[in-house]
């Protein structure tokens, strides 16, 4: 099949002549008219089953279709192969939810309310000019407080004073105070003016050096790579010791990886962060409504860092471009969009035996493959790691601004002089789509259960692993539980290690608060996904956002709910697992101007995978900086450049 630049993999990232030739096919077909605009792009992948067969497959991109007059949009697949209009669905609104908002509606969300007569008076009688107003307009959300114009794109903004170009308006909110702005229309439909609050005058400028005060005497850190790194990557196809996948970019899940697999043995076909929620905990007039879905409302990958040398990655790096489409359909490249390096981890394994003398020491490394993406205040960085054991990671790091109000209290902390930050959480929704050893899969939950004192454990010290097998989908909606150690063992039900035990690999959650809003509340029923730590489903590719594909202004219940009505079986399948897991936060002074890292995230192990420790072939360190190892001729001994363990 020929294909646009030679293509080579179905799964290959995408190029700007392929947007550039879906534009096209837009074109031809009529469907981009003068107010149409992009509010979604990404490649619309083959089935699993076609990839792993290594059929040819057709190259298809879905793009969400919005027209800004009119508030009409289209789900549209197009094939770049064909050059043809695959498939074309208008929404229904009320009951599929919006499009995300795109950055044409960010950009005249100002001119709308400086137009409005009520914004402009409540500003005048706080005493300030809407010229000094930077405005935030934010996901409405599904709630039943804004019923005059079901089915139009709304959104809710909220109003931050700029005191000068360089000065940081995060640090001054306007509080008590919120416009709902019809997007189609351009209107501003109602202004809830619900108290005046004093504008805190604190300072958010992290970035002037006298806020930051002199610079402590910080000695620089190389990190170099005499020989090179370890890695190749060719056409998104990454190696890297016994490791083999394949990346992959879209602007709504953002960096994905593919195909991973250990010693030319699989262990997970896809894996994605595919949905996250920031639902605030202020219940006023004003903020009750809070709650973001970054991915599903904002395609938050769309705004990903191009990243830099020495600030954001050390050492010896790969970098590489995304490409994604901007709200006019033409190709925008990001570059430096994805990390790539190695990292030192400290000690892999070590023992120092008292009867042979034996003393060996091998140092555990790290591919890391990251992106950071900011979205409004706030900055997230994605990091996977994938360790020499077997073992694989995710980090996810919080980082900017917090999103202020000028009402501490019950639900909110002072975090400086009449500033508050409200509460609230950072909740991720990981996709993992298993295929351990190839398949099929199952999920056992473990947990450790404590043996009463009694006849076969007379002085109690006895305690012993539960295993209950997940059968079906209504099963396998579990809880997390860190006072039982509670992890979850995916194992291939047909295939078992020398021992004659099932190989698998076990998640282990981190065991941090789910979702903490009321079970009736409209949140919960928007962000069901988040309500859990597990699900497990069985696999469908037309399942791939747990809050389902539109998640603006959706009143709830599409995506994971919805999914497992079918109660499919899960024991012996082709399943995926989806793991709930994030931050609760309660903010400090110390988050205050800027948010030092928080960090969250999850790990998946071998578990009976390997018949031994797969690590053993790691050679033992030859830089010079280990005991005994000769550097110059001189011979290091203990006391001396030892390296840290």
């Amino acid at each position: 099949m020929t294909t646009l630049e030679n293509r080579t993999h179905a799964l290959a990232m995408t190029s700007e002549a392929e947007v550039r030739a879906v534009r096209e096919v837009l074109l031809d077909a009529g469907l981009l008219g003068e107010t149409v605009r992009y509010t979604f792009f990404t490649p619309e992948e083959p089935a699993k089953g076609e990839v792993l067969s290594g059929a040819e497959t057709d190259r298809r991109f879905r793009v969400i279709l919005l027209d800004i007059a009119s508030g009409r949009s289209w789900d549209v697949v197009v094939s770049t192969d064909s050059r043809s209009v695959v498939s074309n669905r208008e929404l229904d609104p009320p009951r599929d939810g919006q499009p995300p908002i795109i950055d044409t509606e960010f950009e005249m969300i100002e001119d709308i309310l400086n137009a409005a007569a009520e914004w402009r008076e409540a500003l005048e009688r706080r005493g300030i000019d809407p010229a000094q107003v930077r405005a935030v307009p934010l996901s409405a959300g599904a709630f039943d407080d804004y019923p005059e114009h079901p089915g139009h794109r709304v959104v809710r903004a909220f109003g931050f004073r700029q005191d000068h170009e360089k000065d940081h308006p995060w640090a001054h909110p306007i509080d008590g105070l919120v416009a709902y702005v019809d997007l189609t229309a351009r209107t501003v439909d109602r202004v809830v003016d619900h108290a005046e609050h004093p504008v805190p005058e604190t300072t958010g400028n992290f970035d002037d050096p006298e806020v930051q005060g002199p610079p402590l005497d910080l000695k620089p850190i190389e990190i170099t790579q005499p020989q090179g790194r370890s890695f190749t990557v060719e056409d998104g196809h990454v190696r890297w010791g016994k490791w083999d996948l394949r990346i992959g970019f879209n602007e709504r899940e953002g960096l994905t990886l593919h195909q991973i697999a250990f010693d030319g043995r699989p262990i997970c076909y896809r894996a994605s962060v595919a949905e996250m929620v920031v639902p605030y905990a202020d219940p006023s007039p004003v903020r009750f409504w809070q709650n973001y879905f970054d991915c599903g409302e904002y395609m938050f990958a769309r705004y990903a860092d191009s990243l830099q040398l020495g600030c954001d990655c050390l050492g010896d790096i790969l970098y590489t471009d995304a490409v994604i489409a901007d709200d006019l359909g033409n190709p925008r490249t990001i570059e430096n969009a994805i990390c790539m390096h190695e990292e030192d981890y400290g000690v892999l394994w070590k023992h120092s035996d008292m009867f042979t003398g034996s003393r060996e020491t091998r140092r555990q490394r790290r591919l890391v493959i990251s992106f950071f993406t900011p979205i409004g205040n706030y900055d997230y960085g994605f990091y996977w790691y994938l360790y020499l054991d077997g073992t694989i990671e995710l980090e996810c790091k919080a980082t900017g601004i917090v999103f202020t109000s000028g009402t501490p209290g019950e639900y909110a902390t002072e975090i400086a002089p009449g500033l508050g930050a409200p509460f609230h959480q950072h909740l991720f929704s990981a996709r993992l789509d298993m295929t351990v050893d190839g398949g099929p899969n199952a999920v056992e939950e473990i947990e450790a259960a404590r043996v009463p004192m009694g006849e076969g454990n007379p002085y109690g010290n006895a305690f012993r692993r539960s295993v209950t097998r997940l059968s079906r989908e209504s099963d396998a909606q579990r809880d997390a539980n860190a006072s039982t150690g509670r992890v979850w063992h995916i194992i291939n039900t047909e295939k078992t290690n020398a021992l004659g035990q099932p190989v698998g690999y076990t998640l282990h959650p981190e065991g941090q608060p789910t979702l903490l809003a009321d079970d009736a509340s409209v949140i919960r029923s928007r962000a069901t996904f988040a309500a859990k730590a597990l699900w497990v489903t069985q696999y469908d590719a037309d399942e791939r956002y747990p809050a389902g594909d539109f998640v603006n202004q959706n009143p709830g219940g599409a995506g994971l709910p919805a999914w497992v009505q079918a109660d499919r079986p899960v024991d012996g399948e082709d399943i995926v697992v989806w793991h709930t897991f994030g931050l609760t936060h309660f903010p400090r002074p110390e988050d205050w101007p800027i948010m030092p890292v928080d960090y969250t995230g999850f790990v998946l192990k071998p578990s009976g995978f390997f018949d031994r420790n797969p690590a053993l072939d790691i050679p033992a360190s030859t830089n010079g900086h280990c005991h005994g190892g000769k550097e110059n001729g001189e011979v290091h001994g203990p006391g001396k450049d030892r390296g840290a363990e």
